[in-house]
């Protein structure tokens, strides 16, 4: 199968980025290298190209009644303008998704979904729209998306890309008419660092793109985006949630409204609630420079209680750490556990998910 390419292949190329297949496109993993990379977000202001991400608009008069229908959160009532985080859940409580709803106008939800899962996520959305008087216009090809991150990235939208944006609050956006095209900004920020999404056309966002570059803003690529969402405790869908682990193990219930009247996968999630899950998510800590990877098996006195789901070196606080999916009654803070990294193990202790404090603007 030929991966696709975004709007902006031809100039990672150019600046020499390292390409690599990831969710079905060739991406940029890195420019320089992850550090430079990851600093430059934590410290001023790093562009990545998420072109690949995934786009739905809903419409018609059942749009809202709909959208509930499929989402954990509860869009029900939202101004204009706000952005909403949740998940497409299956009835069994497993995630079809996470994404990001946005609220355009009355009637009108702009659905932001995983490169990876574009496909089955707009078939299960088709699927569960029998019924509902709506409208679904699979948009993912129209755009093109850039991320501009870091304590820097309102400045730089405003003075290089000439976009007004300071008024937006955190997980709110706006339109904006720019050479006769409408585009769409938002703040929200998947790096624990203030920063901005601009949707637009391809053509836009090659000319915002060279503008960023021309005015010396860090290309940043995939491998620090997952360094940055990791150490604030951020999940990526297939390591820390999937059709096996559903929001309360991955301890994501404040985005379940389980007094919604209804949504899909409602009452596995109000019994996983109020009875407990065998399994749930946790951060751990080794003691060791020992590096822990997806896959790798977490132990308790030699016998296995779970897995690591991603693992790093972290860059902004020079630990060791992982998140790990493990057995209930290991989940607790302080718990003890090991780390089987190749033919040793390293030990550990059980920690909040986030390693490093978030710096949203709220």
């Amino acid at each position: 199968m030929d991966t696709k390419k975004t709007c902006l292949y031809d100039k990672h190329v150019e600046l020499g980025a390292l390409m690599s297949p990831f969710a079905g496109f060739d991406m940029p993993i890195q420019y320089t290298n992850i550090v430079d990379e990851h600093q430059a977000v934590r410290k001023a202001c790093g562009v990545f190209d998420v072109s690949h991400m995934g786009e739905v608009l809903v419409t018609g008069p059942d749009a809202e009644r709909y959208v509930n229908h499929i989402f954990t959160n509860d869009v029900k009532d939202i101004p204009n303008g706000k952005i909403l985080y949740g998940m497409m859940c299956y009835e069994n409580g497993g995630v079809v998704d996470d994404l990001l709803v946005y609220k355009m106008e009355p009637n009108t939800f702009f659905i932001v979904i995983n490169a990876a899962n574009i496909d089955k996520d707009v078939a299960w959305m088709n699927q569960q729209a029998q019924g509902f008087e709506v409208s679904l216009q699979h948009q993912s090809d129209d755009y093109g998306q850039l991320a501009v991150q870091g304590p820097k990235s309102e400045k730089v939208m405003e003075t290089v890309l000439n976009l007004a944006c300071k008024e937006l609050t955190f997980y709110t956006c706006k339109t904006l008419e720019v050479n006769g095209e409408t585009i769409i900004v938002s703040r929200t920020g998947y790096t624990g660092e203030d920063g901005f999404e601009i949707y637009g056309s391809h053509d836009f966002i090659r000319k915002a793109w060279d503008k960023l570059m021309a005015a010396g803003v860090k290309p940043c690529g995939l491998g620090c985006r997952d360094t940055l969402r990791f150490e604030v405790g951020l999940p990526l869908y297939g390591d820390e949630l999937s059709a096996d682990i559903s929001p309360i193990m991955a301890g994501l219930g404040f985005f379940v409204k389980l007094d919604k009247e209804e949504f899909i996968g409602k009452e596995a999630l109000v019994k996983q609630k109020t009875e407990g899950v065998a399994y749930k998510l946790v951060g751990i800590e080794l003691a060791d420079k020992a590096i822990p990877r997806h896959g790798y098996a977490v132990l308790k006195d030699g016998e296995q209680v779970g897995e690591v789901t991603t693992g790093y070196h972290a860059i902004s606080v020079d630990k060791s750490v992982c998140m790990a999916l493990v057995k209930t009654e290991y989940a607790k803070l302080d718990t003890e556990l090991e780390i089987q990294i190749r033919k040793k193990t390293f030990p550990g202790k059980v920690v909040k998910k986030k390693f490093y404090e978030k710096h949203y603007k709220k």
